[in-house]
């Protein structure tokens, strides 16, 4: 079993830092995803491990060897990126079989491997197609089997799914958590800007941005207890309402509001109160705020209402509503003490 680890990486283009310092440990067996908007480092990341990005800093280790300065062929790693990058003029078996041969494995063997490859991806009934004639879902999961059918130690997936509609992904979301559960042993790192598939398929989240690491931990972790605002932001809808710590509490919006952690701040201190939307009740309770309804927006099983509260937008996604608030309306919204959750009034400093 295989881990990764990160020691103090960068990576420059023209003096432009795109990964800058990134200390992280992914341990042997699990999923790691890599979270954060366009630019943030995640993919040059992901680059780094498979060896198509050299460091200007740092060190990259697979299972505790040194790889930084190691040729992508000699890594044990396999890759699947966005554009599926099959070859259009080779069956399916042969775009499996593409990195067998080219490490000169025994043809019996590979072809062996080749369908143990598509039986566990379930493409075992397409090994005679084309690519153009398989659905975008079906490519993707050739492009899997190809790269497990190298036995890697590590697998790399650079935004998989986003090529593809929201019922595939959702289907081949399924298949990653089933292969990660017949595979035990297999390390994944996955590139995604999509919060959902993070949330659903990873162990950990690393939430990068401005090619920095932010934030890591398992998603639970994240989205319930997260230690900066932009991590509330990325890892879920919040609503990130501007306070200033009182004695036991914060105030907001000239009401004091309980909070069930002490805040550590002094008093008179400014923070960020950090709620989410699907913990905002509608009418009288605890916390209770006053504000003007601005939108309402239907979502089938549930309505997703916001609120002008004193010059702040307040959303709390409630389940349907039979007869739902009118746009200007006033009304009353609420949270529990035990589920705000107190962060600094700013980012960390990029030092």
């Amino acid at each position: 079993m295989t881990g990764i680890r990160f020691e103090g990486v960068t990576v420059a283009y023209d003096g432009n830092v795109v990964l800058d310092k990134l200390d992280l440990t992914v341990a042997p067996g699990e999923v790691m995803a890599l979270l954060g908007p366009s630019g943030s480092g995640k993919t040059t990341a992901l680059r780094a491990v498979a060896g198509f990005v050299r460091p200007d800093a740092g060190r990259v280790f697979l299972g505790g060897r040194d790889v930084t300065g190691l040729a992508p062929h000699r890594r044990g790693v396999g890759m699947v990126v966005q554009q599926y990058a099959l070859f259009p003029h080779m069956r399916v078996d042969a775009n499996v079989a593409f990195g067998l041969k080219a490490r000169r494995t025994p043809r019996a063997e590979t072809a062996q491997r080749v369908a143990q490859a598509l039986e566990m991806t379930g493409m075992d009934g397409y090994a005679r197609r084309y690519p153009g004639e398989l659905s975008g879902g079906q490519q993707q999961r050739v492009a899997i089997a190809r790269a497990l059918a190298i036995r890697p130690d590590v697998l790399l997936l650079d935004e998989p799914l986003s090529a593809l509609d929201a019922r595939l992904r959702s289907g081949m979301l399924a298949e990653l958590a089933r292969l990660h559960r017949e595979l035990p042993g297999l390390t994944m790192l996955y590139v995604t800007h999509d919060q959902m598939e993070a949330l659903t398929l990873a162990d950990r989240i690393a939430v990068m941005d401005r090619a920095r690491l932010r934030e890591c931990g398992t998603p639970r972790e994240l989205y319930r207890r997260p230690r900066g605002a932009f991590t509330a932001s990325f890892v879920g809808n919040a609503n990130l309402l501007p306070v200033t710590v009182t004695e036991g509490g914060v105030r907001f919006a000239g009401r004091r509001l309980a909070v069930a952690d002490a805040p550590a701040a002094a008093p008179g201190s400014p923070a960020t109160l950090c709620v989410r939307p699907h913990l905002v009740g509608l009418g009288a309770g605890p916390n209770a705020l006053r504000g003007k309804v601005t939108e309402v927006q239907w979502r089938g099983a549930t309505h997703r209402l916001y609120a002008e509260v004193a010059g702040q937008r307040v959303m709390a996604d409630l389940r349907e509503l039979r007869d739902a608030p009118a746009l200007g309306d006033e009304v009353t919204l609420h949270f529990a003490a035990e589920d705000a959750v107190l962060l600094p009034a700013g980012e960390p400093a990029d030092d």
